[in-house]
């Protein structure tokens, strides 16, 4: 007589299940100790921090290797130098307490859990972002905005910044970076200075007006137009793009405007563009600025983040830009 067994749940055919062996995470507490002792350079200072002793920091050093069975640091004299794969680990472990910095803040305030603090780039906010943010609203109506305008990128942690909108190349490391839309630019001037420019290496001889964030643009136009290597006569710089533009109707010296803000002064005789309105328009994609969603991938977590995101880059900000 044949008998049959029964296969016991979460066997295959009566065998065992295989299992993935899992890592074993070392202590949180280490991993704290370690990241202070990359951030500060030292056991000692990274010791005073923490308000322990250095030897306290050390023997948290030392179990971190042991578990990990590598070498974190090296001793160069009264020195410490990280080895490579305590400067991978660090990553990780920074990445790590940052997320559990958000979520227990998001957690502890929960009148904050709909919140979303942005922060906008000002020509962005007043010439793209107001037009279209009640579309948003009729959207998440629910979702309650508080919106900043600094012109550097926020550091996301310590400025409590969820999402920021940037002006720039896209050249942000370790963030989520999405193009929204491009602000190609006009060479401008005063109609005054416009007999003094008749070719690009003529810009030299001028001040050259840019925003805080504008100067590596000069040089990227210099490239493009073939300009001889030499310094400009001088530059001015300028917190916003919107003063930069008075100063050069102003005759400060010359501008690299906005499109849509040039054309405008262009027509009415505001500005005059020497080299012409196209000068720019074949310069390489990567050398032509934009505004760009900028924010920690963890953020992305975040339901009312992630719904703002969402929005943000389906929106048609070129339609915007032409219609402008």
């Amino acid at each position: 007589m044949n008998v049959r067994h029964p296969i016991g749940k979460g066997t295959i055919h009566g065998r065992s299940p295989v299992r993935t062996p899992s890592t074993r995470l070392p202590p949180l507490n280490s991993l704290r100790v370690f990241s202070e002792v990359m951030k500060h350079g030292s056991y000692r200072a990274a010791a005073e921090f923490l308000l322990v002793t250095p030897q306290a920091v050390s023997q948290q050093i030392k179990l971190l290797e042991d578990m990990l069975q590598v070498e974190l640091f090296q001793r160069r004299g009264r020195m410490i130098e990280p080895t490579e794969p305590a400067i991978l680990l660090s990553h990780f472990v920074q990445a790590g307490f940052e997320e559990f910095t958000n979520g227990v803040r998001r957690v502890a305030n929960t009148t904050y859990r709909n919140r979303i603090n942005i922060n906008v780039s000002p020509y962005f906010a007043t010439r793209y972002l107001m037009e279209r943010l009640e579309h948003f609203r009729e959207r998440e109506p629910t979702a309650d905005l508080r919106l900043t305008t600094m012109v550097k990128l926020p550091e996301f942690d310590s400025d409590e910044v969820d999402v920021s909108i940037q002006w720039g190349f896209g050249e942000w490391k370790n963030l989520d970076v999405t193009l929204l839309v491009q602000d190609p630019k006009i060479i401008c001037c005063a109609p005054e200075l416009a007999d003094k420019v008749k070719t690009a290496d003529d810009l030299k001889h001028h001040t050259l007006l840019h925003p805080v964030l504008g100067r590596i643009h000069w040089q990227r136009v210099f490239s493009h137009l073939g300009v001889s290597n030499g310094e400009a006569r001088g530059e001015i710089e300028f917190q916003d793009a919107a003063t930069m533009r008075r100063a050069t109707i102003s005759r400060l010296g010359i501008g690299l405007i906005s499109r849509i803000d040039a054309i405008e002064d262009l027509r009415s005789g505001r500005l005059v563009a020497p080299l012409g309105w196209d000068a720019l328009s074949d310069m390489p994609e990567a050398d032509i600025a934009g505004f760009y969603l900028v924010l920690p991938k963890a953020h992305k977590r975040i339901k009312a983040v992630a719904a703002f995101c969402d929005w943000i880059t389906s929106e048609n900000w070129v339609a915007l830009n032409k219609v402008n």
